[in-house]
């Protein structure tokens, strides 16, 4: 059994542009990953352009404008916040015989746009092309010159004897990010490849590849071993002190 986006695809004969080239579910990964030679594109972007094809099915079906800036408008209005504008938009759709209710109830979320992608179509993302980009590469290197300052502590500890086999010790770091309600932390290149840092306190408002308006904090998790865990303690006082090194090179 399909999920919702096969579903509503099946009851509203949903098309790719171009469908003699592409079916429907091959012009989605074709997007998501990129394949085609574009910026790949993000649960969200998927989700809206899906939800406004529906919605333009559903206005053609009704003799309802379909031109893309009224259609764009109105499904701001269907997916956003304004209840005045809302129930404006109802009364408008109501006299066309459209139900403003059942509309929002056909949308999709990201999430299911998620579940189809990989869950449906098991379609993958080459997460290596997502290392390219500048934000990605930032993190790298502040998380490198901490790995280095971290093998200095070390080399110094281990001049003055204040700590044995010092130098020996192996330094991991670990960028990761955290969510402001909750104890979830996650890798920072998982998250960036899902789309959010903890599913439950996700707040979705704009994507463009990498995160959406998370209520989310950037945190490094310094996480030695050996050794090198005694000396984050002799030196900064705690276990998590350390991470502070990554923020200058930021």
């Amino acid at each position: 059994m399909g999920c919702k986006v096969d579903t509503l695809a099946d009851r509203y004969d949903l098309t790719a542009p171009g469908s003699a080239d592409h079916s429907l579910d091959e012009y989605l990964v074709t997007r998501w990953t990129g394949r085609d030679g574009r910026s790949a594109d993000g649960y969200k972007s998927l989700t809206e352009w899906f939800n406004k094809r529906l919605l333009k099915e559903l206005y053609a079906q009704a003799d309802r404008e379909t031109l893309g800036v009224h259609l764009d408008r109105e499904y701001e209005l269907l997916t956003g916040d304004d209840d005045v504008a809302r129930d404006e938009l109802a009364a408008a759709l109501a006299a066309d015989g459209l139900d403003i209710e059942r509309i929002e109830s056909e949308l999709i979320s990201w999430s299911t746009m998620r579940h189809h992608l990989k869950g449906c179509l098991d379609a993958e993302k080459d997460t290596g092309e997502a290392k390219t980009d500048w934000e990605a590469n930032t993190v790298e290197v502040a998380r490198q010159r901490t790995e280095e300052k971290a093998q200095s502590v070390l080399s110094s500890l281990a001049s003055k004897e204040r700590l044995v086999d010092a130098e020996a010790a192996e330094v991991d770091v670990q960028v990761k990010l955290g969510c402001s309600d909750c104890s979830v932390r996650v890798p920072f290149d998982e998250a960036v490849e899902r789309g959010y840092v903890c599913e439950q306190h996700v707040s979705l408002e704009e994507e463009d590849g990498t995160v959406e308006s998370w209520k989310n904090t950037l945190s490094a998790v310094i996480t030695p071993y050996g050794a090198a865990e005694a000396a984050q303690g002799l030196l900064l006082d705690g276990p998590f002190l350390m991470e502070t090194l990554l923020l200058p090179a930021l």
